[in-house]
Formats: structure tokens, sequence, C-alpha cells
């Protein structure tokens, strides 16, 4: 079948630092006394062009592709690999043929189109690339992402990871606290990206297990996978290798949580760098500080994510954040009000279901914190 010929399309670009093209009140100086200026025609007028200078006109192979996704590159030069890591213009690629490793930047016409994005390309990212020689490429092209695990940074869209099968959510038992906000706004996350969650209490040996079960026995009820593990005690490491064969799995939790130390139990080749907790603070300190997929032995890949600490959600409407407690569901239609946010109506059958213990109070807090805007 013969490949479509490439069309022109008119896409935007970014306004960073953009300024006027010309000065705007040019014409008011004019004095109309002078004898220069009195036939000039008065329907001319010299002003700053705007907008119009950061739209251009590129090849793409699929007009509603947006963004350049698919923007349209002379292939038979190219190849295709798997960003493994991005961290301002640079990034390392994976060459999809042979594995060899290049360390390319983003082609400029790419890096600058118009997006709600904070940066171009991420780990876990297919591309299409220009070798340079044998150790440097340019990036030509960011194929369209199958799924994401993002959050929203200042109005901004920052993707954690992209191209990834399930999130593995990462918490504590202890040092630091168990934040089941966090948990419940990567789940949605999760969902919002097509990612499959799967929620991993580490550092179980520092508590008692019983003191766990109605955290455990909670989400288990709702149908997510839970699994308690100890990256110094070895707990759970077999079970968790076997979640993670032949997936592509983006590990995501706040600092200090021990994601680290937990992928270094699952292959001890990978040496990644560990960290504490501080004492007064309780949080962690970052160890990771760039988003790195790294291939597992036992098949699979996996993202090593540095650590988030708050989890803002990303296009994410606030009638939409009920649908992503499925707890819910039961009780909906049994709200007074067809639109009842389930927050202070009257008649609301989801907050008897609360006082009634059939839905859970420290999820519907989350639910609250959420609705409210709060950061987790």
């Amino acid at each position: 079948m013969a490949r479509k010929k490439p069309r022109k399309m008119r896409i935007a670009f970014r306004k960073n630092r953009q300024r006027r093209a010309r000065l705007g009140d040019v014409t008011r100086k004019v004095r109309k006394e002078d004898d220069k200026t009195v036939d000039l025609p008065s329907v001319e007028r010299i002003s700053g062009k705007g907008d119009l200078t950061r739209h251009r006109t590129i090849l793409a192979d699929d007009q509603d592709a947006g963004a350049g996704a698919l923007r349209a590159v002379d292939e038979v030069n190219c190849r295709t690999g798997r960003v493994l890591s991005a961290s301002g213009l640079n990034c390392i690629v994976s060459d999809a043929a042979g594995g060899r490793l290049y360390e390319c930047t983003v082609r400029r016409v790419v890096r600058t189109m118009s997006r709600d994005q904070r940066g171009a390309v991420v780990a876990g990212d297919s591309v299409v690339f220009q070798a340079i020689d044998r150790e440097h490429g340019v990036i030509e092209r960011i194929n369209p992402r199958r799924t994401v695990l993002a959050r929203s940074i200042k109005g901004k869209e920052q993707l954690i990871a992209a191209n990834i099968s399930q999130a593995l959510i990462l918490v504590s038992a202890a040092n630091p606290a168990l934040k089941t906000n966090l948990v419940d706004r990567l789940l949605i996350s999760a969902h919002k990206g097509g990612a499959k969650p799967i929620i991993c209490i580490n550092k179980c040996d520092l508590v008692d297990p019983v003191r766990l079960q109605p955290i455990v026995g909670t989400y288990a009820r709702l149908g997510y996978e839970i699994l308690l593990t100890s990256a110094t005690a070895q707990i759970g490491i077999d079970e968790l290798k076997h979640m993670l064969r032949g997936q592509e799995t983006v590990a995501a939790g706040q600092s200090g949580v021990g994601k680290s130390s937990l992928l270094n139990a699952l292959q001890p080749g990978l040496r990644l760098e560990t960290g504490t907790v501080s004492d007064w603070s309780q949080k962690g300190r970052h160890t990771t500080r760039t988003a790195v997929l790294h291939p597992l032995d036992f098949g699979g890949w996996v993202v090593d994510t540095p650590g988030i600490r708050q989890m803002e959600l990303w296009a994410v409407r606030p009638e939409e954040v009920e649908g992503f407690f499925p707890e819910f569901r039961p009780f909906v239609p049994g709200c007074r009000f067809p639109d009842c946010s389930h927050e202070h109506e009257a008649g609301c059958a989801v907050k008897r279901a609360v006082d009634h213990d059939l839905i859970s109070p420290v999820r519907y807090a989350s639910y609250l914190k959420i609705m409210s805007g709060a950061e987790d």
C-alpha cells in the first residue's frame, strides 16, 4: 500500500518571551500637519504582527495530528527509538533496531510547537530520530502516546512517563507516613491516562501488619491489586517481580518511600542511588532527579521517577471526580438532586452511606479534598 503524501498544515508555536515586531503607537506620533504625511493613504496602519508571527506551515502525515506528533520526516534516513531519560533539551534514546544508546537533542521545530505540556519529550516516548554519528542524534518527531501518567504544575501538564501499561503506586507504611490522599490522586491519574494501577505499600516491616489491614481491605474490595513489600526484609519481592514481568511500568510515589531501594531489590544490577528520610519533617530527600526508564532482566521496563510531594490532577473536571470513586456508584441514584456534588446537599445518599460505614470515611475525605482543590 502506497504511503500517503504529506500535507501542509498550519500549527501554533509557543509565544515564549515574544516581543511586538513594531511599536503600536507610531501612527499617533505622526503630525497631521506634516507635509510629508498629508497624502499618505488613511487605511494603512503600522502595528505589531502579534500572534501571526507564531504560526508556521509544516508537512504532516496526519492533518489532525496536532502539536506536530505526526510531523512528516525522512524515515529512510531516520530511526525509531525509545526515550530512556530526558533532562532539558538532552535525551538518551535507545535505538529500537539494535539497542545502541544515543544522546539526542530535540529539533527546534518540535520543541517550540505550542502545547499544554511543560516539556516536549518524556521517558517512555517513542521517537523518530536522525543519527549524527555513533553516539549523537536529533529527535525529529514524537510518535503518538498510547498512555501517560501526568499531573498539573502551574496550569501546565507535566508528563511523568509515557507509553506505560501500568502504574506502580508506591507508599510506605511508615517513615514517611502513608498518605491515602496521594494514593487516590495517583489512582485517578492512572485511570485518566489509560494505565492499570497497582498499589504497593513498602516498608511493611516497620509496623504491625494488623494496622495495615483496614487500608488493604478498602482498596482490595474496590478491585485494586495491592501488595505489601519490604526492600530491606525482602518481603513481597517475588510477587512484585511477577506483577512487573513483561510489563511497561512507572513507579510513582512521594520521596522516601523506597522506590529506588525496591527496584534495586528486584534487580540488584540497577545500583540506583538511595536516600533517607528527614527526621524532623518526615519527608524524603530527592535521590532520583529525573525519570529514567530501565530494562528489566526478567522482561519488561520500569520507569524510576523523582518523588512526588504534590499531585495536582490534570484535565480532571470537578464533575468527573465522582466517576473515579467506584464505591459511590450504587448510592448516586439515591441522591435527592441529580447534580449532587456529595459535599453539602441535603438528601445526599453518598453522605448517608459514609455515615453508615458503607463508604470509607478516609476515601470520602480524599474526595472532598480533591473537590476543594486543596493540595494533597
